[in-house]
């Protein structure tokens, strides 16, 4: 099941895409559930009624016709693992020995928009840059989760261009808080796939990256040197995590920066983060007004 949340006629909604392009409003037709997070946070039995309604309840909003949302508009919680896929470690040049523990940072709500939004080049940098990256969303909470258990906990996978100012990355000595949090540097969605559509689990999950077209990234999860059991595991190890948090689990080789010279986003530019099984993200890059 695809979940999204959106905008229509300025009024918040969220609801399932069916016939590719058709949206039911389940906010509409579930009482006690305002949001997708809501719907993730009662589990299965939830779930199920809104898979039921959303196969045969008539659909009544085109995709075209909404503003989209990240799937979760406003989780409590955004995780970002840094330097995931071994291949990127190896792209540092450094020699350094494969980490023992995942890099996490941390990324605000509003610093991410919505599929066809647009992605802000601030006034501040010429140095916008594309991460491609798969999201992972929180469906059942828990504290200090077992790597056994940990996948019952996922809710859905997600599409993420985690777009980092390169510059304000090094403006510190020990952190990237600031070079990742510029508003509307990033973008989710287009919508969530809810766990169950992976039936052959997460062990090998295809995300790409395109600009423009060309294709700049393009791995999958079978290289994550920290694998989606571990992270859920060890992020809840010092914090509870909650319904509608999102994991966001790192990107392949392939950034702009990592070219010679580098090739960072220019307002007019088109990136596409692509996901087996999920879709893809599409974002054009605008100047700060």
């Amino acid at each position: 099941m695809k979940l999204v949340s959106y905008l229509y006629d300025d009024r918040p909604g969220w609801g399932a895409v069916v016939q590719g392009n058709r949206i039911v409003e389940l906010d509409r037709r579930l009482a006690g559930f305002d949001s997708v997070a809501s719907l993730l946070a009662c589990g299965d039995a939830a779930l199920r009624q809104a898979r039921s309604l959303a196969e045969h309840e008539s659909p009544s909003l085109d995709l075209s016709a909404v503003q989209l949302l990240p799937p979760v508009p406003m989780p409590r919680k955004i995780f970002c693992i840094g330097v995931n896929y071994a291949h990127r470690n190896a792209e540092y040049k450094d020699g350094s020995d494969l980490p023992k523990y995942p890099s996490i940072f941390m990324r605000v709500p509003d610093s991410f928009v919505g599929h066809g939004q647009a992605l802000v080049q601030p006034h501040e940098s010429q140095q916008l840059d594309y991460e491609g990256e798969i999201g992972l969303v929180i469906g059942r909470g828990g504290r200090r989760i077992s790597k056994a258990q940990a996948l019952a906990h996922i809710g859905g996978l997600t599409c993420v261009n985690e777009g980092t100012i390169r510059d304000w990355v090094h403006h510190a000595k020990f952190n990237v808080t600031q070079g990742k949090n510029f508003h509307a540097s990033g973008a989710v969605g287009p919508w969530l796939v809810t766990a169950d559509e992976f039936p052959e689990g997460f062990s090998n999950v295809r995300v790409r990256t395109r600009v423009n077209g060309e294709l700049r990234q393009d791995d999958t999860t079978a290289n994550l040197m920290f694998d989606f059991a571990y992270l859920i595991h060890y992020l809840s190890t010092f914090t509870a995590l909650e319904p509608g948090d999102l994991i966001v689990t790192g990107t392949p080789i392939g950034a702009g920066i990592r070219f010679d010279p580098p090739r960072f986003l220019r307002p007019g530019d088109v990136v596409e983060v692509e996901v087996d099984g999920v879709g893809t993200l599409r974002n054009m890059v605008k100047a700060e007004a």
